[in-house]
Order: C-alpha cells, then sequence, then structure tokens
C-alpha cells in the first residue's frame, strides 16, 4: 500500500504540469487561432457587397432618373391637353356659327327689302324661306325637334306645366299642347319639351 502511495505521490506531480500545460493550451482561456484564410475570405465577402451596394445605387440613380423623365413627360401631356380642351371649348361652336352666316345674311337683305318695300306677301314668303334654310342647316347639324303633341306624356321627354281636362277619355295622360318644343342633337336631349297634360 505504501508503495501505491508512492506511485500515485509520484505521478501526481505531473498530472499537475499536465493540467497545467492543458490550461495554457485551452482556446477556451483566451489564446486565439489565426487563420490566413479566413482573413482573405472575409476580404472577399467584403468586396462583394461593396459591389452589390454599388449596383444597387447605379440601379437606384436609373430608376430615379426614368421617374423624373416620366413625371416630366405626363405633365407636359396634362397641359398640351388642357391647352387643346380650353381651345377646343372655345371653338366648339364655330362651324354652327359659319353655317348659320348666309341665314343671317339673308334675314338682313329680307330687313332691308322691307324697308324699302310695303309688299307685305313678298317680305312673307321671303321670311319663310329663311326659316325653311335655318331649319335645314340645323338638321344637318343633327338637331331634331320632337313631335310631341296627341303623344303620351313621357316624364324623360316631356315637362308638364300644367293639367287640364281632357276633352276625351283617349286623350287622358296624352300631351293636349305643347307651350315649347323639345330638341334632340345626336338622339342626345337638349331641351325637354314643355307641354300641357289631359287628365
Amino acid at each position: 500500500m505504501a508503495f501505491k502511495m508512492k506511485f500515485n505521490n509520484k505521478n501526481k506531480p505531473e498530472d499537475d504540469e499536465q493540467m497545467e500545460a492543458g490550461q495554457h493550451n485551452n482556446p477556451a482561456d483566451g489564446a486565439e487561432d489565426h487563420n490566413p484564410a479566413d482573413g482573405a475570405q472575409n476580404e472577399e465577402q467584403l468586396s462583394g457587397l461593396e459591389k452589390e451596394v454599388e449596383d444597387l445605387k447605379d440601379a437606384l440613380k436609373e430608376s430615379n432618373d426614368k421617374y423624373l423623365r416620366l413625371v416630366a413627360e405626363f405633365d407636359n401631356f396634362r397641359k398640351r391637353n388642357a391647352r387643346e380642351r380650353n381651345e377646343l371649348i372655345k371653338s366648339a361652336g364655330e362651324d354652327v356659327i359659319k353655317s348659320l352666316l348666309d341665314t343671317v345674311d339673308d334675314a338682313e337683305r329680307a330687313e332691308q327689302q322691307l324697308e324699302k318695300s310695303n309688299d307685305l306677301e313678298a317680305f312673307s314668303q321671303g321670311v319663310a324661306l329663311i326659316f325653311a334654310k335655318l331649319r335645314n342647316v340645323l338638321t344637318a347639324k343633327g338637331l331634331k325637334r320632337m313631335d310631341s303633341k296627341g303623344e303620351d306624356f313621357n316624364p324623360e321627354l316631356h315637362e308638364a306645366i300644367t293639367e287640364i281636362p281632357a276633352p276625351s277619355v283617349e286623350q287622358s295622360g296624352k300631351v293636349i299642347d305643347e307651350v315649347q318644343a323639345g330638341y334632340c342633337l345626336n338622339d342626345k336631349i337638349i331641351r325637354h319639351a314643355k307641354v300641357v297634360v289631359g287628365k
């Protein structure tokens, strides 16, 4: 037993030395391994990230340029469209007015003839011709007069200004008289007919 104890005591300092040596070589105690390959890899990754950032900056700049050009083009389009719309509004009736000028000339000539002559029959014929010409011009431009008298009352076409007792049962709910004619322009109602309705 004494030999064993001596043996154990003899080996104990060696174990301590090994433990001390192990403690000095333990990376967890603060020792670091420096691998040159890791540094090169980190530099390569950093270089790749910097290139990616530069690419993103270029793409952003290009997108901003495209956006600014698009905004400028849209603004020009908006201004041009507004200008054209204003010009169209100003000249919308020009074609109709030009086509009516001949009728106006005829009316002025008829007025001059009335001052020179007392021939009412000739004057009335001239006025009838002027009105016919005026109606033809307006019809050619798409104007159409509504035929309301004797028709069923339709609130989409007619504006009833009064109701009167119908002369007959058949005329109840129909237009008895037309106070003001209604008109359509290219099948669009531009003025409702003012009518008297039988009840």
